[in-house]
């Protein structure tokens, strides 16, 4: 009885989009296997290159619109792209002392103390 073997995958444009909006919006390889009919290594094989542009196009893509909403004033944009790409950090300052000096923080020192451990070098 002769072998049955199944017909080598064949990429169409359809496939090639759905792949690539996806993997643009993170599902995982598994699943776009699944949705294609197909095993995860065949995915990989034919649709590398949607695989592996989707997510830089998609980060291209919201890095342009935040980019435009911050260069139109939004200031939620404005402060997050200048604290993810510009090195901008929030700091907090807590002054713990008191108005009359009461309960200001006085540093505290603790000594280790250990028994002395035995030397046995006594040679019999």
């Amino acid at each position: 009885m002769p072998k049955l073997t199944k017909p080598p995958h064949e990429p169409t444009a359809e496939n090639r989009q759905i792949v690539q909006l996806h993997a643009t919006i993170g599902t995982p390889q598994e699943d776009i296997a699944r949705v294609l009919g197909i095993d995860p290594k065949t995915l990989r094989k034919y649709y590398r290159d949607e695989l592996d542009l989707a997510s830089a196009k998609a980060n291209a893509t919201i890095g342009g619109a935040l980019f435009n909403k911050a260069k139109g004033g939004d200031t939620a944009a404005m402060i997050f792209w200048m604290k993810t790409r510009a090195g901008w950090r929030e700091k907090q300052e807590f002054d713990l002392t008191s108005s009359d000096g009461s309960m200001s923080p006085k540093p505290t020192t603790i000594e280790l103390i250990a028994k002395p451990v035995p030397n046995d070098n006594s040679q019999d």
